[in-house]
């Protein structure tokens, strides 16, 4: 058995590791509640602008966006990870890389070339530790998601596939379904589909999906009776240009502030189990310390006793 000082130590050290989680379990609920707001502010303009570009997929227009138009043969696939810059967040990062890594080996076994955009410093480290091909990251995000600081890492992949290095454009992310629960998923951006311009990506309330079924069966109306007709002024190809860019980059914002609620939630969960598991640890090595107390404390007395039996 240790001895009483080695416990005690154990003990202070132990106490000392939790006051770190529970500070860290603190701080994270702080902004996760903030990462929330943020996510929650996105969506009405990134649903809004997935309207729009749904109704133009099925416009009549004289110019169709590459971002439109389905490729047959697809050879060289692109993916966007996200991931989070720091760690201590339980499984967040390893599912979303796992989910990555074992849809790359699907598409490796079928032939395709890949290439990768890393968003944070956990897919970045971890793409360069797997040798994949990466044209483009970015790092040291912080708490707060700037569109501006993304608009470089997606640009270099969305001029790929304009000039045809690549033929499809995915990403990969953890989708914030609520405070306990983060599931990892993988969307295709590019090419944009029907399917994918009228359906919303999160569930989080059922207004949200009501919402979708109605725009989906709007889309589909206005398919068969042919009503999507617009005038653009100056002329189709610059708006058109803008709107397709300016919707890609909105999904990756949402994408991205997506995750970083996901981060909070999943720190903060990780935290709270790590003090109570600290918690329970400092239990049982008092109780341990105190059998060990209770043990010298009967040996000194029958130390005393068998002193004083031999000297009577």
């Amino acid at each position: 058995m240790a001895g009483s000082k080695e416990i005690r130590t154990k003990i202070k050290s132990v106490e000392n590791t939790r006051k770190i989680t529970k500070a860290m379990e603190m701080v994270a609920a702080s902004k996760m509640r903030k990462a929330q707001d943020r996510m929650r502010a996105s969506r009405p303009y990134a649903e809004k602008i997935r309207n729009v570009a749904a109704h133009l997929s099925l416009a009549h227009s004289e110019y169709k966006h590459p971002f439109l138009l389905k490729r047959d043969n697809v050879k060289n696939v692109g993916v966007i990870v996200v991931s989070s810059d720091k760690g201590l967040c339980g499984g967040l990062n390893t599912n979303v890389l796992r989910l990555t890594v074992n849809q790359m080996k699907s598409w490796e076994a079928e032939g395709k070339k890949l290439s990768v955009s890393a968003i944070g410093n956990k897919g970045f480290t971890f793409m360069n530790r797997v040798g994949a091909n990466v044209k483009s990251h970015i790092t040291g995000l912080g708490d707060v998601p700037h569109l501006d600081k993304l608009i470089g890492t997606i640009k270099v992949m969305l001029d790929a596939y304009t000039a045809g290095e690549i033929d499809q454009l995915h990403i990969c992310y953890t989708k914030f379904i609520n405070t306990m629960k983060q599931e990892p998923v993988m969307e295709q951006l590019l090419p944009l589909t029907a399917e994918r311009l009228g359906t919303h990506p999160t569930t989080e309330k059922s207004e949200a999906l009501s919402a979708s079924a109605v725009v989906k069966s709007a889309l589909e109306i206005g398919a068969a009776k042919g009503h999507w007709d617009y005038i653009y002024e100056p002329e189709a190809k610059p708006v058109i240009d803008q709107l397709m860019v300016r919707y890609i980059e909105s999904l990756v914002y949402n994408a991205v502030s997506e995750n970083m609620a996901s981060e909070q939630s999943s720190r903060m969960v990780a935290m709270k189990s790590a003090s109570d598991n600290a918690k329970n640890v400092i239990g049982e090595l008092k109780l341990v310390y105190n059998k060990a107390r209770q043990a010298a404390i009967t040996k000194e007395i029958s130390e005393i006793v068998g002193g004083a039996a031999a000297v009577a």
